[in-house]
């Protein structure tokens, strides 16, 4: 019997529902899962996804009506610039949440649906939104601001929001409580690799710059995202290449990054490329893989600056956690900056929190795994307390 409150977070994209059931208050999750290939097969649409997830949780003996859930929490990737706040679902919120699907337009249109679903077969239970772009509202303006023309920013609701928040919060919390150190007393840089990939500066538990920007798609090179590019490009491939906006931002968004320069999403293939493929195969993914390094060392250097002072550097999320090579990469050569990596330590399988530089480092490395569901678990926690 499930004597301890609950939260079921859900984090819906169009074609999947991931789900974990946490309890926010002990830090324990329950019960993990995703749902795939929605709208084939056998599952026709949202509502059968969280149907067959209630399935799954019955059948590891998790009964919906035995776990104590207090809340549905779930995952928005834009809150445009005045939802920022753990938020509980209303009517009006999810109007307010359709009209700033522009901004998102990959993403908020299938965590709506999720919303609109979850609250169908959930009705009696309190739905909170949490947003990922919530952690970098109050960026300073230097850092948030384009430099294009006020009245234009103003009229369109134009800024940086920045996104992966939500892990980048967390994980900077959970660096400090490694480090038994104060949050307010850290200088830190957020390294969230994932097949969305971001980066953060951090003092003292306010963010002062990120890499993504209006949406997901600015800054390090990612899984299938461009990341930084040339506007002038856009423009050309539209005006002399004769692509659409739309063909163009389909390419940048799902046919860019890693995918588009080296054929693999995956790194453990593209390392297996670099080692063992054809000479062609090789070339290809070495250049994936060089470019992806070569911007994420640009901004880990740009924070460097920024910050002037940093006291940790932290991996997070599937790369950052798991691929040693990436993280040497990152910082090879910056032991003149007080950046050193002990490569045992480097490469040890661990998965749980770690260091991995020396102690005598002036800058500490860390490799934290993030827990985005627990962390909006908790926000929902709080919203639903008051």
């Amino acid at each position: 019997m499930i004597s301890t409150r609950t939260v079921l977070v859900l984090n819906c994209g169009s074609s999947s529902l991931k789900y974990s059931v946490v309890e926010p208050d002990s830090g324990s999750h329950l019960a993990d899962g995703i749902i795939e290939r929605i709208g084939a097969g056998p599952i026709a649409d949202h509502e059968a996804a969280l149907r067959a997830a209630f399935g799954e949780l019955a059948d590891a003996g998790l009964d919906l009506d035995s776990l104590g859930l207090v809340a549905v929490g779930h995952r928005v990737v834009h809150g445009g610039p005045d939802l920022y706040r753990p938020t509980i679902v209303d009517d009006a919120l999810i109007a307010t949440l359709e009209a700033l699907s522009p901004l998102a337009p990959l993403h908020n249109p299938p965590a709506i649906i999720g919303i609109e679903v979850a609250r169908k077969v959930l009705p009696d239970l309190p739905h909170v939104v949490v947003f990922d772009t919530a952690y970098f509202h109050d960026l300073p303006p230097a850092a948030a601001q384009y430099a294009i023309p006020r009245e234009v920013s103003a009229q369109w609701n134009i800024r940086r929001y920045g996104f992966h928040g939500t892990s980048h919060r967390y994980v900077s919390e959970q660096a400090a409580e490694f480090l038994q150190a104060p949050l307010e007393s850290l200088n830190q840089i957020v390294l969230h690799l994932g097949n969305g990939a971001s980066a953060s500066a951090i003092v003292g538990g306010r963010p002062q710059d990120t890499s993504m920007g209006m949406t997901p798609m600015e800054g390090l090179v990612m899984g299938t995202r461009s990341g930084d590019i040339d506007p002038g490009v856009i423009m050309y491939l539209n005006r002399t290449a004769g692509m659409s906006m739309a063909e163009v931002e389909t390419m940048l968004n799902r046919r860019s990054g890693v995918l588009g320069l080296g054929g693999e999403i995956d790194f453990r293939l593209l390392h297996r490329r670099i080692e063992s493929g054809s000479e062609s195969d090789r070339a290809e993914a070495q250049l994936a893989y060089d470019v992806y390094i070569h911007r994420l060392r640009k901004y880990i250097g740009s924070y460097l600056a920024l910050l002037g002072n940093t006291d940790v550097i932290t991996f997070t999320a599937g790369v950052g956690e798991n691929d040693a090579a990436v993280r040497r990469d990152a910082l090879s050569g910056l032991a003149p900056l007080g950046i050193e990596l002990d490569e045992h330590l480097n490469d040890s399988p661990a998965r749980s929190p770690r260091r991995i530089s020396f102690e005598t480092s002036p800058t500490t490395v860390l490799v934290i795994p993030t827990d985005e569901e627990m962390a909006i678990g908790r926000a929902c926690a709080g919203a639903i307390d008051g």
